[in-house]
């Protein structure tokens, strides 16, 4: 359970409650200037041995290019693991130093830890932290024994809010699923709703609204935890980069957007009669990557993603979500990071993860509002590629350099996932964020899945050969031929995931392959089209899309099928 405690430490005497928090009075006008600097220490879980902290610690004096942060417990805690820092421990004294990738700390800057440890009687509340031997202020803090009430306000969410508990299925998707031949097979899988326009929220004639969802969810629940995952999608100017997903919403149209979709939401997420579900938003897919990538003078470039950087529109309506949603307790915020083949190169990887900080501290929010992030939503890219490595050297020359990596650092979603949550953490946000990966049509099993590394002839046939995701091109995203369901849900799979998820619902189009006029404000985009012959996106590759399609959003039986033939795990 996350607890988060206000203790000021300033110069004068320390009053000690009976839970062990400390707690001062700052100086009347105290102001930032005189504080050098601020340590949020965490208790993110705690059982009847061990515990799981983050730290994080803000420098308000002159920049740094290495630092340490030092600390003692007043009990027998040991720290047995940690991430993002050094650590070393003599009796009670910690000591957590830079790791080679993050010891620079600007002034103003922030710098995330975390660490596992182990407890005996009472996990009581360190007093005094140092940052280079300067005695720091204490804003927050976690400790005491595991069944302490955490503070008003802080919620009672839990680390991993899949850990324990059953994943509601949409029984909307569930009976399109099952009425497939076949389709019984996966039809009690859990799956993401998705909330992609105002009406979606408030229910239509043919729709469940988001009440009837959570109330359908109760029932599922019964004396048991259960996890609801909502996709919240409806930005101005929505993916300003792909036609298919286009939204109702025009690129100004953020007022709206906030009072007519976000507020609504919050309002029923807030409902006490929901409050024992744990809810996990998905928050606007693919929306800030494109900020990055498709701006400015890139070849990939459009006119619409210069737009909504320009208007700051994407940045205020993230963060407005991330602000509403996270006030309600028991709502986790997974934010929207593409996939590896998107944002894994080096000058995509580290601005994304700004991008994203820059959001989760605008309109109100701040990077306590994130829970985590989700990779690979809605797409195709393999979880991970075990016949061959990033690390690897054929005739040569490193995997890096093969057509189909093309210098990427990431070579799955796995490892992308797992280094982003690093970059994260070191760009500001929490030690004890967790990563979701949407595995719903990433599996490439069937006949063509390959079973070992291609020949050693050159690096492109051994890669070639190989690897498991087999679409034209890794920028190819629509309905794509040959794609198999993916990992079943599962919690804590790997180490810093969360889940796997099937947020994408299998079957559920992802764009016509022509055009089809509709009424929910959804374009035609030729990636959606199986004769196109691509754009700068997909270095002018066939788009590999299925043809037949029907509009995003709509079921789409061929697509189902094909991916119930190649799914690995197999059916």
């Amino acid at each position: 359970m996350s607890r988060t405690r206000t203790a000021i430490l300033a110069s004068m005497a320390l009053v000690a409650g009976a839970t062990g928090a400390a707690v001062a009075a700052a100086p009347p006008g105290a102001g930032l200037a005189a504080i050098p600097c601020t340590v949020d220490y965490k208790v993110q879980n705690q059982w009847s041995t061990g515990f799981t902290a983050s730290v994080t610690v803000t420098n308000n004096s002159a920049a740094k290019s290495s630092w340490a942060v030092k600390w003692s417990y007043a009990g027998n805690q040991q720290v047995t693991s940690g991430w993002s820092a050094k650590f070393s421990q003599s009796g009670a004294a910690v000591t957590a130093a830079n790791e080679t990738y993050n010891g620079t700390l600007a002034t103003g800057g922030s710098v995330s830890f975390g660490f596992n440890g182990s407890y005996s009687g009472t996990n009581t509340l360190p007093t005094t932290f140092t940052l280079d031997g300067v005695t720091c202020n204490v804003d927050g803090g976690g400790g005491g024994g595991p069944t302490d009430p955490p503070d008003p306000g802080s919620g009672n969410r839990v680390d991993n809010p899949y850990a324990g508990a059953k994943v509601y299925v949409n029984p909307e998707w569930s009976a399109n699923a099952a009425a497939e031949p076949g389709g019984s097979r996966v039809a009690g899988q859990p799956t993401g709703v998705w909330l992609d326009r105002i009406s979606a929220v408030t229910g239509t004639a043919s729709k469940m609204g988001l009440r009837a969802h959570l109330d359908a969810a109760l029932q599922q629940k019964g004396t048991g935890e259960l996890v609801v995952q909502l996709v919240v999608y409806d930005l101005p100017g929505r993916d300003c980069s792909a036609l298919s997903s286009n939204g109702e919403l025009g690129p100004t149209e953020i007022d709206k957007y906030k009072t007519q979709f976000i507020d609504p939401i919050k309002t029923i997420l807030a409902d006490p009669k929901y409050a024992g579900l744990r809810i996990v938003a998905a928050v606007e897919i693919d929306s800030l990557p494109n900020l990055v990538t498709n701006t400015g003078s890139r070849a990939t470039a459009t006119p619409q993603c210069d737009v909504m950087k320009a208007n700051g529109n994407y940045i205020k309506g993230v963060g407005y979500a991330l602000n509403k949603l996270g006030d309600v307790p028991n709502v986790y915020n997974y934010v929207d990071i593409g996939h590896h083949g998107w944002i894994g190169w080096d000058d995509n990887f580290g601005p994304t993860a700004d991008i994203i900080k820059q959001a989760a501290t605008s309109e109100g929010a701040t990077v306590n509002d994130v829970h985590g992030f989700i990779a690979n939503t809605a797409n195709f890219s393999a979880l991970k590629e075990s016949n061959f490595s990033i690390n690897d050297t054929v005739a040569g020359k490193s995997v890096r350099e093969s057509k189909w990596v093309d210098w990427n650092r990431y070579t799955d979603e796995l490892s992308y996932a797992q280094a982003f949550r690093n970059q994260a953490v070191t760009a500001g946000f929490p030690a004890g964020v967790g990563m979701l990966i949407d595995t719903s049509r990433n599996g490439w099993g069937g006949t063509a899945r390959p079973t070992g590394p291609g020949p050693s002839t050159s690096v492109d046939t051994y890669v070639e050969g190989g690897r498991i995701d087999r679409r034209i091109h890794v920028g190819n995203w629509c309905n794509q031929a040959g794609a198999g369901l993916g990992e079943r849900p599962k919690a804590a799979p790997a180490a810093g995931i969360d889940a796997y998820v099937w947020m994408k619902p299998p079957g559920e189009s992802d764009g016509s392959s022509s055009a089809i006029p509709n009424d929910e404000g959804k374009g035609f985009d030729r990636m959606c089209d199986p004769t196109y012959t691509g754009n700068p996106r997909n270095n002018n590759n066939m788009s590999g899309a299925l043809p037949n399609a029907p509009v995003a959003g709509h079921w789409f039986s061929a697509q189902f099928q094909e991916l119930m033939r190649n799914a690995y795990p197999p059916l």
